[in-house]
């Protein structure tokens, strides 16, 4: 790419084993289409093993540079009836400030999507001049020596002011809800989702209460990371306006409930016609 990328997605694409065999999953596949269907001309910083067949999920879609890894990071979630255990199979390299290149730096909007911890916090401040996302749950994470996810406090002071914007969904922070009192009073956009309860966005700590469309839930999954994404390539559609922007983002997040997979992220045709109805508001 010799022109810097509209939209810049950094974080790892991840392996999800399913009874179906891998699938490619994390905010990076999700948020890519999205992205993709606004428009932008997307590129993605990943780490993954060498010829990884999961990336050709995203090359169609967007410039990809993935570090090379002895693994992919990948996860197995196991279903009970007291909920879904997670685990960690395999972690791919780490990604920090050197790992960027050059072009990348010039993106103006950079969406910053962790998986498994693998960013360095201290990427937050190599794009002073772009509109920064930060989707928190990959920071969430840590594991045990057998590889079992358990819930992880994150907090950096610095990045998270750079940064400006953060979402993340209650159930998230379920274990640590102060978390979201703390991060209101930090980063000057907060956008906490509450699924078919809509959500919350504080700006500078101030709560504003947002809806969300009512829809047949088929799954869940990528439904914030499509919101995420949503979220920021509609800054620019409406003058950086935050308020307009997360009804798109909502409109799209509950479409993105109504599909299974990958096919869950918006087609050009829905995001078209989600701008046009919040721009006729």
């Amino acid at each position: 790419m010799s022109m810097a990328p509209d939209y810049l997605l950094i974080g790892h694409i991840t392996a999800d084993l399913t009874p179906g065999g891998r699938i490619a999953g994390g905010t990076v596949a999700y948020a890519v289409r999205t992205a993709a269907a606004f428009g932008l001309r997307v590129a993605v910083l990943t780490s993954t093993l060498p010829d990884e067949p999961l990336l050709d999920a995203i090359r169609a879609h967007a410039e990809v540079v993935s570090i090379p890894a002895a693994a992919t990071t990948t996860f197995e979630n196991i279903y009970t009836p007291e909920g879904r255990i997670q685990y960690v199979r395999g972690v791919a390299a780490p990604i920090g400030p050197d790992d960027i290149p050059e072009p990348f730096r010039g993106a103006r909007l950079v969406h910053f999507a962790p998986s498994a911890g693998e960013l360095a916090p201290d990427v937050a401040f190599c794009f002073p001049q772009a509109t920064r996302l930060l989707t928190l749950q990959g920071w969430l994470r840590q594991w045990d020596a057998d590889g079992r996810v358990r819930f992880k406090r994150f907090f950096h002071h610095d990045a998270l002011q750079a940064i400006g914007t953060v979402v993340f969904s209650e159930e998230d922070i379920v274990e640590a809800p102060d978390m979201e009192a703390e991060y209101a009073a930090t980063v000057e956009h907060l956008f906490v989702t509450r699924a078919e309860k809509g959500g919350t966005y504080y700006h500078d700590g101030v709560p504003h209460p947002y809806v969300t469309p009512q829809v047949q839930l088929v799954h869940p999954t990528g439904a914030g990371d499509v919101f995420a994404a949503s979220l920021l390539a509609s800054l620019p559609l409406f003058d950086g306006d935050p308020l307009r922007a997360v009804q798109v983002a909502a409109r799209l997040g509950a479409i993105s409930v109504t599909r299974y997979g990958l096919d869950s992220a918006p087609t050009p045709q829905e995001v078209a016609a989600a701008v046009a109805e919040v721009k006729a508001l």
